[in-house]
């Protein structure tokens, strides 16, 4: 590592009320380089970029930017200073186009008044030429699917000409082409000489992209070496603090008798053209396809969500019509949806009121009010079985990492006792250790005799948990596997037959 060094963060602390959320961290990055930062949910790998790009105010230690001292009070001073960052949760404005969103708060001006549309135009289009993105730049955002809104925020980061960007779990939204294609990017990015701070939980994509790679465990520095000298194992072993063997659980779950019978259903105004399946009682179904294909849409469809034009859902031989998420949730479904953030938590309030809020009508008392002793004991279990990093109850569940957040959503909704548990992408943003204590949930769910459907992006996590696999292709079923005699290969060929 005999390179200059572009940013140099030492000795960095962060407390907030109840919890060191760093204590001491050190991060050296090189120019034109990738660095990898990885560590379990609340691991203070988010804090930390929030120290650098002026989001929280440090309580200790220096930053030095391309040999300057800097101490940046907001996110605007950052990117002014050559720092951006593509943050996990995007934060857009849905209503306004796709230019505003990249140029909102730096307009170009005709006379420093009015804004310069044909030069917005021209930026935009060479921006988005270079990086070959081909997102129609007058769409309005709320239209987009996540992983074009991804691309635009890469795109915004990119535009401000940064000597450091931060990739914030990057790929969580995007498809395998799509990973490509920011992988291209960032290559790009780091032959101009860029410094790109990469944090994932995804091994396979650190040890591909990173030059080095630090590694954080409860807010502390463990380890910084160079990926080439790295492996999966030494990296879990690193990351949790002791070996973990194998990524996923074993599968002890016995599907039986069918539960769920979904015969052509369609959804209005969406993607979602024609579905056809079964489920079974302690069955895990996966659900695989493209971005776009409408893997979404059937569990939103399923669960009320979204209106249906057709088709017919049977639970136990018994049609049912799920036209809202209140009957759905009385007929035993739950939802775990795809974008926390926004469809998931209610950010301002706290973690027992997130837990509980499926599931009021079983904390009453005479009818009337609410038992607060019943629902602590609840939210105390949520907290210990979901193994949720927390100061306490009443913290605000915006104030958790992004992992702990979607923890929170699964202990909801096993509160409510589902028999059927829609899950879109449930282990989004969740480091390894995590992961394996939900693939764990989930088959447990199944030994008890619930019927799972698992959307999710990483095929390995599909062909590792799902007993069977549906192919979803331009809005319909493409074909039906067994996971544990398909590949990664049979699935792809069919998630493109209709595309």
């Amino acid at each position: 590592m005999d390179q200059p060094v572009l940013l140099e963060m030492s000795g960095i602390c962060k407390e907030f009320p109840g919890v060191k959320a760093l204590d001491h961290v050190n991060l050296t990055v090189r120019p034109g380089t990738v660095h990898a930062l990885m560590g379990e949910n609340g691991a203070g790998k988010s804090t930390l970029m929030k120290c650098l790009f002026g989001i929280y105010h440090r309580d200790a230690g220096t930053v030095v930017l391309d040999g300057k001292e800097v101490h940046f009070k907001s996110s605007k001073e950052a990117l002014e200073n050559g720092v951006a960052m593509v943050h996990q949760e995007l934060n857009q404005a849905l209503t306004r186009t796709v230019k505003d969103n990249l140029w909102l708060g730096r307009y170009p001006k005709i006379a420093g008044v009015m804004v310069n549309e044909k030069a917005m135009d021209k930026r935009t289009k060479e921006i988005f030429d270079v990086l070959g993105i081909h997102v129609d730049p007058k769409a309005i955002m709320s239209t987009l699917p996540v992983s074009q809104r991804q691309l635009v925020e890469i795109a915004k980061a990119v535009s401000y000409d940064s000597k450091i960007i931060v990739f914030d779990e990057p790929t969580s939204s995007l498809t395998e082409s799509e990973v490509e294609h920011l992988f291209r990017i960032i290559n790009m990015l780091r032959d101009k000489g860029c410094g790109i701070i990469y944090i994932s939980h995804k091994m396979e994509e650190i040890l591909r992209i990173s030059d080095d790679v630090t590694i954080m465990r409860d807010g502390t520095w463990v380890a910084t070496r160079p990926a080439k000298e790295l492996d999966m194992d030494e990296i879990i072993r690193l990351m949790v603090g002791r070996e973990l063997t194998n990524r996923f659980p074993e599968k002890t779950n016995k599907p039986e008798e069918v539960i769920l019978d979904v015969e052509h259903i369609a959804g209005k105004y969406t993607r979602l053209k024609d579905a056809t399946f079964q489920l079974r009682k302690g069955e895990i179904l996966g659900i695989a396809g493209l971005d776009g294909s409408g893997r979404t849409e059937v569990l939103e469809n399923l669960f009320g969500a979204m209106t249906r034009e057709g088709g017919h859902i049977r639970l136990h031989g018994k049609e049912i019509q799920n036209r809202n998420p209140r009957e759905s949730i009385k007929n035993g479904f739950a939802l775990l949806t795809e974008e926390r953030r926004a469809t998931g938590i209610f950010g301002i309030r706290d973690i027992r009121e997130n837990t509980v809020i499926s599931n009021l009508k079983s904390y009453l008392v005479g009818g009337v009010c609410l038992s607060n002793k019943k629902m602590k004991k609840d939210t105390d279990w949520a907290i210990q079985a979901m193994h949720i990093k927390t100061p306490s109850q009443k913290t605000q569940i915006r104030s958790l990492s992004g992992g702990n957040q979607q923890k929170v959503i699964i202990g909801r909704w096993l509160l409510t006792k589902p028999e059927v548990l829609l899950l879109d992408e449930p282990t989004r943003g969740i480091d390894v250790g995590a992961k394996y204590e939900i693939y764990q949930l989930i088959i447990d769910l199944a030994n008890e005799g619930k019927g799972v459907i698992m959307v999710s992006s990483e095929m390995p996590e599909l062909l590792g948990v799902c007993d069977r696999i549906l192919v979803m292709s331009g809005g319909q079923v493409a074909g039906e596997v067994d996971a544990r005699n398909t590949s990664q290969e049979e699935i792809l060929t069919l998630a493109a037959k209709y595309v």
